[in-house]
């Protein structure tokens, strides 16, 4: 029996036009109402996160940071694992060296070294503010994570991240979408995430539904019972998958629960 499902975000519950299907908002209020726990699994920043669980009436600790961070609903600090400060340092220079955008999560606020297209098309949407500095004018200690973005190259960003993975094994490094290139603590997986809040709970493996769309959702399901892949994932997340459901444009992760969880109130 299901007792929790871990979900990411963005392509998975969150349409592209970042805005949610009512059947996905009364899906998840059903699964609250059977006393099945959601939780929110992204790598997104906490504070931009938070209004999203707010929209779907969540009270369960948000996973954010690609599993970096957890914080319960009154803002107390779960989990953390940051990136080291020398590792942050050594890819701020690599960006700067090869003039590519960098956005510097700091103490759950974004930094900017400029303010272009890049920034403004990301934050877009997002709930998220941001502040445009030097770096150099940064303390740079409890840094959530580092992403680095081409919005028109994918190709590009495939390479960022077989050339940091090979250059910092010592980290998590990970395309979170096809312009994302996403750098954090080795610790910092949305897999460490879910099963600390597991422990936390008492809830085992096999009672977990983990569903995702991208490859950093690899980790994610990894922690699942179940492992769902979205219709419209990666080839490399749905070769993980033990199912693939339909696309998040038609509701895949409600066909998802159908399928997999059992609810005593009413059918989804």
């Amino acid at each position: 029996m299901i007792k929790l499902v871990a979900t990411d975000i963005d392509g998975t519950i969150l349409k592209w036009s970042f805005q949610f299907s009512p059947k996905v908002k009364q899906c998840i209020r059903e699964l609250d109402e059977n006393g099945i726990k959601v939780v929110l699994v992204t790598g997104r920043m906490h504070s931009a996160t938070v209004r999203i669980a707010q929209e779907l009436d969540l009270h369960t600790p948000i996973i954010s940071y690609q599993g970096g961070l957890i914080k319960d609903e009154t803002g107390k600090t779960l989990y953390q694992k940051d990136l080291p400060k020398d590792y942050a340092v050594k890819i701020i220079d690599w960006a700067r060296r090869n003039k590519i955008h960098l956005n510097l999560y700091l103490d759950d606020k974004l930094y900017v070294e400029q303010d272009n297209e890049i920034v403004k098309e990301y934050t877009d949407g997002r709930f998220i503010n941001y502040t445009v500095c030097s770096f150099d004018s940064l303390k740079i200690e409890n840094v959530n994570k580092l992403l680095a973005i081409d919005l028109r190259d994918a190709e590009k960003v495939t390479g960022w991240v077989e050339e940091l993975s090979e250059k910092f094994p010592e980290l998590y490094i990970v395309k979170s979408t096809p312009y994302f290139c996403e750098i954090g603590s080795k610790e910092a997986k949305k897999s460490s995430g879910v099963e600390f809040l597991a422990n936390m709970w008492g809830i085992k493996k096999e009672e977990i539904l983990t569903i995702g769309d991208q490859n950093n959702d690899i980790e994610l399901l990894k922690s699942g019972g179940i492992k769902v892949a979205m219709g419209n994932a990666t080839d490399e997340l749905k070769s993980c998958a033990d199912y693939i459901t339909d696309t998040v444009e038609n509701d895949g992760f409600v066909k998802a629960i159908e399928k997999f969880v059992t609810l005593g109130v009413k059918n989804v």
